[in-house]
């Protein structure tokens, strides 16, 4: 009988489908790994096993018996803890309370047992003595920790549920490869223990080192569940994109390939920093190179520091010929380059302000101009509206009045009103509909036709394929692979953003 057994699991919110048909069948005794391209499904998954997220169909049995949970309480009570990728630790407490905040030990009177709590916090820091560094006591603040501590209290603190089912989803993101094998230690030991294990990772040379089982989930269906000795890289990576490599070659083979740029005006040498190492590329005019590879690997950062907005560490950066180093943004748009945010909230919008007010900032700078007329504000500005198809009913507006894809448009419009010569791209169309979408790569095309050097990471692999006249795979911080003609496809790009990972 199976520890777990579900079956056509579905979660929708709105007229979004998280799940649309998830299943997992998980045995006493097993490292079970789920595997899935970002979206696909997964962690919505292992939060319904865990009781955080209430499906909207399907069945769950726990030991042979129908269970339905009502919270993450609930799941716990019966055996059941998940490990959450966005880490939930109380920054304010010790590390010791953070390891017990399951089952905190009281004396009688309903007071914490600091002896207790310690003495279960040490067993569990003893596991990974080996590899925790410097200031790892139970009393410690975990404010204090690194981020690769704090990913091991998490770690710990799911342990000391002492649950019959635990599931980790991405628990290494932040470890160094002697924490990886302190920690797999102790799950082959959790697992000759008879514990059940669910496990999710998007490093290949991980998921075939640990598991014992492997099921792929794509746009929100599992599409396939296998022993490990039964499949192998190849499979699971077409498993997870649908396609086999002949139909990938195909594509690549009928998708227009630009003509090769050879005038650089970017080069990059060594460029590191706290979450890249090494990179190195060179760039050239009218050429749209994207940053491809799994989300949060570096391809932001990477843009960040060449807009001088995070610290670059060590390397070279050689703009036509000449060094420049990005101290800062204003330094960086001086010297040519621009940076539009996927994020807008966060670093686009100028909210409470009016349209025109959030395009004319660089214009400003750029122009060393400190006043201007509307009326002449408008004859300059309102062309690289136009350009981007904005709907907006007059430049007196607020930015607030307008849709999501109309104030992405505005922030890339801020930018065109003095064309910059290179155009930093980070996640440009997240959360903009299809129209606006296709609008701004027409843009981004008509850009680097008329000579425009342009840097696109995009979260959306479609995206990247289609837009991109060379592809950087990015895994940990580093560029693992280049794709170009023939080879930029599908297929290689998740080989590469999955087999490549270390």
């Amino acid at each position: 009988m199976s520890r777990l057994k579900l079956q056509q699991i579905c979660k929708y919110y709105g007229a979004t489908t998280a799940l649309a048909s998830g299943d997992l069948l998980l045995e006493r005794g097993e490292i079970h790994v789920l595997i899935g391209a970002n979206g696909s499904g997964k962690s919505t998954l292992c939060k319904v096993i865990a009781g955080s997220v209430r499906p909207d169909g399907g069945t769950f049995e726990l030991n042979g018996k129908p269970v339905m949970l009502f919270g993450p309480q609930a799941a716990r009570e019966m055996g059941i803890c998940l490990f959450y990728q966005e880490l939930s630790l109380a920054n304010s407490l010790s590390i010791a309370q953070n390891i017990n905040l399951y089952h905190l030990p009281t004396h009688a009177g309903g007071l914490i047992d600091d002896a207790e709590l310690n003495k279960r916090a040490e067993h569990y820091i003893s596991k990974f003595e080996t590899v925790i560094g410097e200031g790892f006591t139970p009393d410690a603040p975990v404010a204090k920790l690194r981020p690769d501590q704090k990913q091991l209290v998490e770690i710990m603190k799911t342990l000391a549920s002492e649950a019959e089912i635990l599931i980790f989803d991405e628990p290494t993101s932040a470890l160094d490869r002697s924490q990886v094998e302190c920690f797999f230690s102790i799950l082959r030991e959790l697992k000759e223990e008879g514990r059940s294990i669910i496990f999710i990772s998007h490093r290949m040379d991980e998921i075939f080192d640990i598991a014992d089982r492997i099921t792929v989930i794509r746009d929100g269906t599992t599409v396939s569940s296998r022993l490990i000795e039964e499949t192998d890289h190849s499979t699971v990576i077409r498993d997870m994109i649908g396609e086999q490599p002949e139909a990938a070659a195909l594509e690549a083979s009928l998708a227009p390939q630009a003509e090769k740029k050879t005038e650089s005006c970017l080069v990059a040498e060594g460029l590191s920093g706290a979450h890249i190492r090494n990179v190195g590329f060179s760039l050239a005019k009218g050429e749209i190179l994207g940053l491809g590879g799994l989300h949060g690997q570096g391809q932001s950062t990477l843009l960040r520091t060449l807009f001088g907005a995070e610290k670059l560490q060590s390397g070279t950066l050689l703009l036509n010929g000449e060094a420049v180093h990005p101290t800062n943004p204003r330094a960086a748009i001086k010297n040519g380059f621009s940076y539009v945010s996927g994020d807008r909230v966060r670093d686009g919008v100028i909210t409470g302000r009016s349209i025109m007010e959030n395009v004319s900032p660089i214009h400003f700078l750029k122009d060393k101009t400190f006043l201007a007329f509307p009326s002449v504000l408008a004859r300059i500005i309102e062309p690289a509206l136009g350009a981007l198809n904005t709907k907006y009913s007059s430049l007196g507006a607020s930015i607030s009045s307008l849709s999501g894809g109309n104030q992405q448009k505005v922030v890339i419009a801020r930018w065109l009103t003095n064309p910059p010569d290179i155009l930093l791209l980070d996640d440009p169309t997240k959360g903009i509909d299809l129209s606006a979408k296709s609008e701004l790569f027409a843009l981004v095309r008509k850009l680097a036709d008329e000579g425009m050097a342009i840097i696109l990471y995009s979260s959306e692999d479609g995206e990247l394929l289609a837009h991109s006249d060379r592809i950087l795979v990015f895994n940990n911080g580093s560029v693992s692979r280049e794709l170009l003609g023939e080879d930029k496809t599908r297929f290689n790009l998740y080989e590469a953003a999955y087999s490549g990972a270390q």
